[in-house]
């Protein structure tokens, strides 16, 4: 089964399938250079992370056996616009999708909720937890976000695997509802 991870650049998509995967995460990380001024990193070259040191060029891939019959597939979205041509085929097959969220910068985080919104893709919100982060509340978030109470919001570590299962495990309750509404 296929799942998708996205969100905005530096959110975490990274780190969340590595913390999970069973297997040495395949990456397309690309050390962050001047170019990215203007394009992925704002004009003075800052970032919200200022030790995050390569980015995601294609997609990130993880994988998790459940049992014999039932392999979760995770594959990670790059998260800078410039790449964004590549979503549809990362997102072709999905069962469903994490959409992660970085609360400092709450904003990157709507192109990828509006993808799977167009495209009835079964999703969740996981917050990821940046010590550095002002805490808000599920309903600020659910309101900043212009998310209806229905779509899951979760909070969530990516570095922490206990913390990532169970976000998968709340996608895949968000799944199987939907899928018995139809």
């Amino acid at each position: 089964m296929k799942i998708v991870i996205g969100g905005g650049f530096g959110v975490g998509k990274t780190t969340f399938i590595g913390a999970i995967s069973e297997i040495d995460p395949l990456t397309t990380e690309a050390t962050i250079t001047e170019a990215a001024v203007g394009v992925d990193l704002d004009a003075r070259g800052g970032m919200l992370n200022p030790d995050k040191t390569t980015t995601t060029v294609a997609l990130d891939f993880g994988r998790l056996t459940l049992d014999p019959s039932i392999v979760l597939y995770l594959f990670g979205t790059p998260g800078q616009d410039r790449f964004s041509f590549l979503w549809d085929d990362l997102v072709e097959g999905a069962i469903g999708a994490v959409v992660l969220v970085d609360t400092r910068n709450i904003g990157a985080c709507f192109p990828a909720i509006d993808y799977f919104e167009d495209r009835s893709v079964p999703f969740l919100i996981a917050v990821n937890d940046f010590s550095d982060a002002r805490v808000y509340d599920r309903d600020e978030i659910r309101e900043a976000l212009g998310v209806h109470d229905a779509v899951p919001l979760i909070t969530c570590d990516a570095r922490l695997r206990t913390s990532v299962k169970d976000v998968l495990v709340a996608l895949m309750d968000e799944i199987l509802l939907q899928y018995d509404r139809r």
